[in-house]
């Protein structure tokens, strides 16, 4: 590992699947897995494809249950490319003397390499490198360039390029007894003599796909249509230390897109008109140029070597193509077939970092959500509620996705699935509204769709507050929090918990906040979007009533999770730790052994921590003000502690979030969390999970906890906020944001002084505050030296 490569060295059957998710290449408008080109989809490797927003519904016979499901589509197979000597078996690592095998991935320029040196017996050997993209400036084209090394041989080579669509969905072991059949009516065909194409459709949803291959070799070029699969094959000629070329480009189109008449038609079109593998590189490489200056942090050493990492990653699922695109965020981005593609709350980890360096995607991720915002009043109508309820879960259309039944792979056992109930999705959504705007200055999107969605939301969430006479105050019944472990109280007959703290409070701020947003809308504007939604004065005075008398339970002075939080047993942690060693799924260990983890005092990942993850002390202080409750730093700090012990992190957000917390609360454990956020998918510390797709969330959380949490970093009142805590173990790093039209805000923290620099192409100054009621204006062209307090 360099600063801005990624390589592996070797070759280790165990470890294939992690390192295909690692080195998956993308553009946002698909992806494809690091898989080796000449190995088909086995209990090794696994070529996945997949193109942001592909999704198809199947029903599947699940423990005496009709389910349905809707997943993400794996793609037909582009990469087939295999190799052999005449009469011999195909070359692979796991039927062939690997001598020596490496795989790279640079980060710089979006490209994948491997080596691999092939014992060819009688001290002959074959030398195989691939060059890999997934093109960064055309989105629909992707390569493979081969070069074949005689060693100490001469001889003919059978070189046999494919597309395949032949492919199910067989990516996560634990779906096995779910249909994963999404493709059907293949066709094959040839376009000229270089080119063949395959086309076919998903079962349900009709979504047509299209591909189209270009092979260049120098030999010729033999087609066949053995199908699911389109076949081209060469002959090579290689003399001892000659190397021989092979390059495969293809393009992809769905029906989806846009100015496009047939999908087939525009593969075949754009594969034809493409360049030479070698004139295609330049501008892909421009294209990753571009967007490393717009959004690389500069961080030393090994954090800043992963933090790159995971920008590439994040890069890849949503990058400027998204713009274009009617597409959520994938919680595993385009990287594998976990969570089956759906779009979960992620983005509330995501878009706080989007926002300040490409919020053109931010904002159609936005678009996304209120193209949706139909579906989800129709969600709340069905429940009884007014307003719009946003599923947990989520896949093409906007309706609930969660599934009915989880495996538990301990016990066997399937199970119940409530996470539906997981309401404060919605308030998420309000929550990067808001941030969006702030950091963009878009009073356009806030004051028009942005209004819409957060007035429908705040109608939910006044409308499920019940008022409790006896406690004098609103409650909020029911529900699920970020936690996940507790769905229930122990031995209920009914799902769901009452009061969860984070939902009430982000429930009271997004209701708070809609107040603030529809006082201030321009009076045209806020009286069409009042004849639109039926909005009166009677019904903003319930939302300022409900907004400052939500239920928050304390106990043992800390704040509840959820009401009657405290009264649950304490588990035996120390016992269950000697155990089992790894108790990050003590769920799945409780069940195993026929208990249940909703009895105990033990979660899965931060709840009420969350709330110090989204608002600065200051702002989280002010809510619970409103709220008539005192939230002061000595209930927060015995808060903090309190949860810190008593969570399994079985999430890798919650590293993330701890460290973030730990921060401000308490440095010297902060690191460790932080460290635990970077490493979460590289040392793949859940076991096998990143293998099925990478974690988006938190790999984008680290980049904005060095952005934003660490700094202090807010964007409210057309003004900059900062206010750094930096850790010994990163106390110099910086980087470049866009704010209010800013194109490149540069920013650098020491462990003394804040540096900031505003481009001289600026329009305006930027004012700064920072601790201690301290504020300063920075004009364009000029750098502000601001000491920070010891």
């Amino acid at each position: 590992m360099t600063g801005w490569t990624w390589q592996y060295e070797g070759y280790d059957p165990a470890d294939e699947r992690l390192r295909e998710s690692l080195c998956t290449l993308g553009n946002g408008y698909f992806a494809t897995r690091g898989a080796l080109a000449e190995c088909a989809a086995d209990a090794v490797h696994y070529p996945g494809t997949y193109a942001a927003g592909v999704y198809n519904r199947l029903v599947s016979a699940v423990a005496g249950r009709q389910v349905e499901n809707e997943d993400v589509v794996n793609l037909p197979n582009w990469l087939p490319l295999r190799f052999r000597q005449p009469g011999g078996d195909w070359l692979t690592p796991d039927t062939t003397p690997v001598l020596e095998h490496a795989v790279t991935l640079h980060l710089s320029s979006g490209l994948m390499e491997r080596r691999t040196r092939f014992g060819l017996g009688a001290g002959g050997a074959l030398l195989v490198r691939q060059l890999r993209f997934v093109h960064m400036a055309d989105p629909h084209l992707a390569g493979l360039r081969t070069e074949f090394t005689a060693e100490d041989f001469s001889g003919p080579l059978e070189v046999e390029a494919a597309l395949d669509g032949g492919v199910t969905n067989a990516g996560v072991a634990r779906y096995a007894d779910l249909d994963g059949r999404h493709l059907t009516h293949v066709v094959t065909g040839t376009s000229q003599h270089d080119t063949v194409w395959l086309r076919c459709r998903t079962r349900t949803s009709d979504i047509r796909i299209a591909y189209a291959a270009r092979l260049t070799s120098p030999a010729s070029v033999a087609v066949r249509h053995d199908r699911p699969r389109a076949v081209q094959t060469t002959r090579l000629e290689l003399q001892a230390g000659q190397t021989l070329t092979v390059d495969k480009v293809v393009a992809l189109h769905t029906s989806r897109d846009a100015a496009i008449s047939d999908p087939l038609h525009a593969a075949v079109d754009r594969v034809q008109r493409a360049a030479p593998f070698d004139a295609l590189l330049a501008p892909h490489l421009t294209a990753w140029q571009q967007l490393w200056r717009r959004a690389e942090p500069d961080v030393p050493d090994e954090a800043g070597r992963i933090l790159r990492l995971h920008l590439f990653h994040v890069l890849q699922t949503l990058s400027p193509h998204t713009a274009d695109l009617d597409v959520g965020v994938p919680a595993r981005g385009l990287h594998g077939e976990a969570y089956r593609g759906h779009v979960f709350w992620d983005e509330l980890f995501v878009l706080p970092y989007l926002n300040l360096h490409f919020p053109e995607v931010s904002r159609a991720l936005l678009h996304h959500r209120y193209r949706r915002l139909e579906r989800a009043r129709t969600a709340a109508h069905d429940a009884g509620r007014r307003g719009a309820m946003y599923p947990w879960q989520s896949g093409s259309d906007g309706r609930e996705e969660t599934q009915q039944l989880h495996l538990n792979p301990r016990s066997g056992r399937w199970l119940p699935d409530h996470s539906h109930l997981q309401h404060h999705v919605g308030s998420a959504i309000a929550y990067n509204v808001w941030q969006y705007c702030e950091a963009a200055g878009d009073e356009e999107f806030l004051h028009t769709r942005g209004a819409e969605m957060l007035l429908q939301i705040s109608r939910f969430w006044a409308g499920s507050a019940s008022y409790d006479d006896r406690l004098g105050r609103y409650r909020i019944k029911g529900v699920m929090g970020p936690d996940e472990y507790h769905d229930a109280y122990p031995d209920a007959v009914e799902p769901g918990l009452d009061d969860n703290a984070y939902t009430n409070v982000t429930a009271a701020w997004v209701l708070a906040r809609t107040l603030e947003v529809l006082r201030h809308l321009p009076e045209p504007r806020r009286r069409e979007l009042a004849e639109r939604t039926g909005l009166d004065e009677a019904e903003l005075d319930h939302w300022d009533h409900v907004s400052r008398s939500l239920h928050v339970q304390f106990h043992d002075g800390v704040i509840s999770q959820f009401e009657g939080y405290g009264e649950l047993a304490e588990l035996d942690w120390r016992g269950y730790r000697r155990r089992y060693g790894d108790i990050r799924r003590l769920d799945r260990i409780l069940e195993a052994e026929g208990d249940t983890v909703n009895r105990y005092q033990a979660s899965k990942q931060a709840d009420v921590l969350m709330l110090g993850y989204l608002f600065s002390p200051d702002e989280l202080q002010g809510v619970f003000r409103r709220l008539g409750l005192n939230l002061d730093e000595r209930t927060w700090r015995r808060t903090v502690d309190y949860y810190l012990h008593r969570t399994t992190h079985g999430s890798t957000l919650s590293g993330l979030v701890h460290g973030w917390v730990l921060a401000r609360a308490r440095r010297a454990d902060a690191w460790k969390f932080c460290q635990e956020a970077l490493q979460s998918d590289i040392a793949d510390i859940q076991g096998g999970t990143t293998g099925e797709g990478i974690h988006l969330g938190a790999m984008a959380g680290t980049l904005d906890l060095v952005q934003r949490g660490l700094t202090g970093l807010e964007t409210r009142g057309g003004a900059l906020w900062l206010d750094p805590v930096p850790l010994p173990e990163l106390s110099s790093y910086g980087f470049t944001v866009r704010y209010h039209g800013h194109w490149g805000v540069r920013l650098r923290l020491e462990s003394s002084s804040l540096e900031i620099t505003v481009p001289a192409a600026g329009r305006y100054p930027i004012e700064v505050h920072l601790p201690g009621h301290r504020a300063v204006r920075v004009d364009p062209g000029e750098t502000a030296r601001l000491a920070l307090p010891a």
